[in-house]
């Protein structure tokens, strides 16, 4: 029987593809399973937009893209994401949002 050969790799992402998505809101909801970031995009309120949200207390936000994670890449996610903050704070200190960000966490 033959010998299985140990070999250490680093994953990198492969070729973008050629459509970005903006979100300036991002949902986060769980199952036992994965984790679901909805990603949405928040639009200038109309007047009814307004009227609504006055009456209901919900602005609904269209989702660009949802993605579903497994909870055991929620951890890396997290120290990625702090990584990435860290470094934007050393680059760019003057564009780096307070600690804990503003208004609600969703």
């Amino acid at each position: 029987m033959s010998e299985r050969k140990h070999i250490n790799f680093t994953i990198v992402p492969g070729e973008a593809p050629e459509t970005r998505v903006y979100s300036n809101f991002c949902a986060v909801s769980h199952t036992p399973f994965d984790v679901t970031l909805s990603f949405c995009e928040v639009l200038p309120l109309s007047d009814q937009d307004l009227q609504t949200a006055e009456a209901n207390h919900v602005v609904k936000a269209p989702v660009r893209v949802s993605v579903a994670l497994p909870l055991s890449l929620v951890p890396t996610l997290i120290a990625a994401l702090q990584e990435n903050m860290r470094a934007f704070a050393e680059a760019q200190p003057a564009q780096v949002p307070p600690a804990g960000g503003q208004g609600p966490v969703h």
